[in-house]
């Protein structure tokens, strides 16, 4: 229970101080409210604002997300030979599956649905054989490519791959090496962009495929170096490679 005042302050003092602060504030308050407007006036956005100091131009739009990461080193990143650039220029990601040759477009859903079986076997027949096989180079390359990927997951029946390629073939892709014999559509389209490039967004759907340990690893050589799939433009699945 709060307690209540049961005395009264004496009237007179309490008066002739009251009188004497509304006397000090009908003096001091004026000059201070003239200098907070003054002071208001330097603030952005009111009417004064910048009189005396040269227009910024308006800024429009959402402003871009701020990146997981300084991507601008303070020296130049070289860019390993081995990427495959399209003239001397990353490739741009691409996720409308419509926009490529027929073939490609079979192939990549017969690699989806290989990994989806749950059967590594599957993705056997679509590996090829001599001159057309697989370029299946992970590691230490064994003898047979069904073996090779099996032993990079790490469980027995080779699930964790087969879920790794589901992820890899979900992404967006490039197109690399055009006009050329290299020419093929290459998932995920990170493997043909460096890693001091990529914004914020690209950083989110990287990592769906990298945990940020690897990403972290990846940043020292400046590529993305994690497992990636090329299919020529005539449907041969080209490669399934890791490193670079």
């Amino acid at each position: 229970m709060t307690p209540r005042l049961t005395t009264k302050p004496q009237a007179g003092p309490w008066l002739r101080r009251s009188a004497f602060f509304l006397a000090l504030s009908a003096v001091c308050l004026p000059a201070i409210q003239a200098h907070a407007l003054s002071a208001l006036q330097d603030l952005p956005g009111t009417p004064d604002a910048g009189k005396d100091k040269p227009a910024e131009p308006p800024t429009t739009g959402i402003p871009s997300p701020d990146p997981l990461v300084n991507s601008a080193p303070s020296e130049p990143t070289n860019t390993p030979a081995t990427l495959p650039l399209n003239g001397g220029k990353p490739a741009e990601a691409i996720y409308d599956i419509n926009t490529v040759p027929e073939p490609v477009k079979k192939t990549r859903q017969l690699i989806v649905e290989a990994a989806a079986s749950g059967n590594i076997e599957q993705l056997r027949p679509l590996l090829g054989s001599g001159a057309k096989a697989t370029d299946v180079s992970v590691g230490e390359t064994a003898g047979d490519p069904v073996n090779t990927l099996k032993e990079l997951a790490g469980d027995p029946d080779g699930i964790e791959i087969l879920s790794s390629i589901l992820n890899i073939m979900g992404s967006g892709f490039a197109h690399v090496s055009v006009g050329t014999p290299d020419e093929a559509y290459v998932w995920p389209y990170f493997a043909a962009k460096p890693l001091n490039t990529l914004t914020a967004p690209e950083k989110v759907e990287l990592m769906r495929i990298v945990t940020a340990g690897d990403y972290q690893d990846m940043q020292d050589f400046g590529t993305y170096s994690f497992f990636r799939i090329g299919i020529a433009p005539d449907g041969t699945w080209k490669f399934f490679r890791s490193g670079e």
